[in-house]
């Protein structure tokens, strides 16, 4: 292993996380070092100490170890949390009070990814700085020394701090789905500390993710859970991604609630205690998330997708509250801003066990437009952004009224709908949203016609039925 510097695949460096395919973009050496760079900008900030975990794939124990031999040959000491899902690692990076982050994960990604979720201080670590710690790697700038390694087992911490803001009510029975995904760690830690019953599917940790693909916003990943809530006459249940940072949830008739929708009901509880506060939601979600934070006396913002770029505006902001579609979701009312679903599915349990409305009610209670699921279709990274920009500069041409803080969000008399590319993979994401299918209908053609114009076609599969 050479000691002068290292060069990246450049596609794994994204804009939130460094990740790619196990094997092919992403080895060892990249592990150890990201690791040694990592630790040296935590040394050249006046810091010691990196909290370090990994998922449940196949390939996270050996990147781990190689990420720990780059911080302590960087003059870092580690804590190594083992295996667990990545909000428990940014606990312990605010219960260890550790000076720095590293999470082992491929996220939701196919079980051939892996990839590394990372903190400086207590904040995320993405874009620009992402970018920083490839050209320190591929000059060799590194720092030296002679750090230490400590396993650390924080379940039982993590565990009692989850639970800490249990309201309880009514006895629930709840399913909960964690997808052989690294929240299987701590699922029974948590759910066999609460009042009701619980049944928990795919508990075992396994990287092959025999059952299903761990994706909640994909609803064929969900139907295993609809089937226990149905079999079992549970008042909801509750999923996760691979990682534990994204949730998705089914009312008492195994019906989906979106991340918009849930965002709704997290927000009027959390304006309860905080009137008038601004809540953040990423331009995907449904207009009527925003209109409803404001019917409960909040003020909406919309905002860019990405998890990294939502916590930091929200830090800079003072928002409680803040959500993307996807299902991150972030409290910081009584929490600490970052996404943790397993957190997230306790303050849904806290609304539910202290209403007289079931889930169900509540989603029945909420307007109910129709929309288009995410509609994602490939699109070379090298051109994603290219068309996105080409589509912004016909509309502004036509006098289009849109918003353009992530791609562009079209307003017309019919609806909404949006363009934007993914940070994360070679794929444009598109939505529409109309109050009937004729508005939804001609959205969609508007939305074919202004692809079209850049040589792009949406897959007639794309414009599959509504959520």
């Amino acid at each position: 292993m050479s000691q002068t510097a290292h060069k990246f695949d450049p596609t794994i460096l994204r804009e939130y996380d460094i990740r790619g395919i196990v094997g092919g973009t992403v080895h060892a050496a990249d592990a150890r070092a990201i690791g040694r760079t990592l630790g040296t900008l935590v040394r050249r900030k006046g810091g010691r100490h990196v909290a370090l975990g990994y998922d449940g794939r196949l390939s996270s124990p050996e990147l781990a170890a190689a990420c720990i031999d780059g911080l302590t040959s960087a003059g870092v000491d580690v804590t190594n949390i083992g295996l667990a899902a990545t909000p428990m690692l940014y606990f312990s990076v605010y219960h260890l009070d550790a000076d720095g982050g590293i999470m082992i994960t491929g996220s939701h990604n196919p079980p051939d990814y892996n990839g590394f979720k990372m903190m400086m201080g207590k904040k995320s670590f993405f874009g620009a700085d992402i970018q920083t710690l490839g050209a320190m790697a591929g000059k060799g700038d590194w720092e030296t020394g002679k750090g230490k390694e400590q396993k650390k087992d924080i379940l039982a911490e993590y565990a009692a701090r989850l639970l800490k803001d249990v309201k309880p009510g009514k006895k629930l029975k709840v399913a909960w789905d964690t997808g052989n995904g690294a929240v299987g760690v701590s699922i029974r830690a948590v759910v066999d500390n609460l009042p009701g019953e619980h049944f928990v599917l795919n508990e075992k940790v396994d990287g092959t993710f025999p059952s299903h693909h761990p994706d909640p916003t994909v609803p064929r990943n969900l139907e295993q859970l609809v089937a226990e809530v149905k079999k079992r006459g549970c008042d909801l249940g509750i999923a996760f991604d691979g990682d534990g940072d994204r949730i998705g949830a089914v009312d008492g008739k195994g019906r989906i609630l979106w991340g918009d929708q849930l965002l709704v009901l997290w927000s009027r509880d959390v304006l309860k205690s905080h009137p008038g506060a601004t809540i953040i939601a990423d331009v995907k979600a449904s207009q009527v998330l925003f209109d409803e934070i404001a019917k409960a006396g909040g003020k909406p913002m919309m905002f860019k997708t990405g998890h990294s770029l939502i916590k930091s505006k929200m830090a800079e902001i003072g928002a409680p509250l803040a959500g993307e579609m996807s299902g991150h979701i972030f409290f910081a009312d009584t929490f600490y801003g970052f996404d943790d679903a397993l957190y997230c599915g306790l303050r849904l349990l806290n609304i539910v066990a202290n209403s007289k409305e079931s889930l169900a009610d509540m989603r029945d209670g909420l307007p109910q437009p129709v929309n288009t699921p995410e509609l994602r279709f490939d699109c070379a990274d090298n051109r994603k952004f290219g068309v996105v920009e080409e589509v912004k500069a016909r509309l502004l041409k036509a006098g289009a009224k849109l918003s353009d803080i992530d791609g562009v969000r079209v307003s017309t008399k019919d609806g909404w709908w949006l363009l934007r590319a993914s940070n994360t993979q070679p794929v444009l994401v598109a939505r529409c949203e109309a109050a009937d299918e004729a508005g939804l209908q001609r959205l969609m053609v508007d939305l074919k016609a202004a692809l079209a114009a850049s040589g792009v076609s949406l897959p007639d599969e794309a414009s599959a039925g509504h959520h």
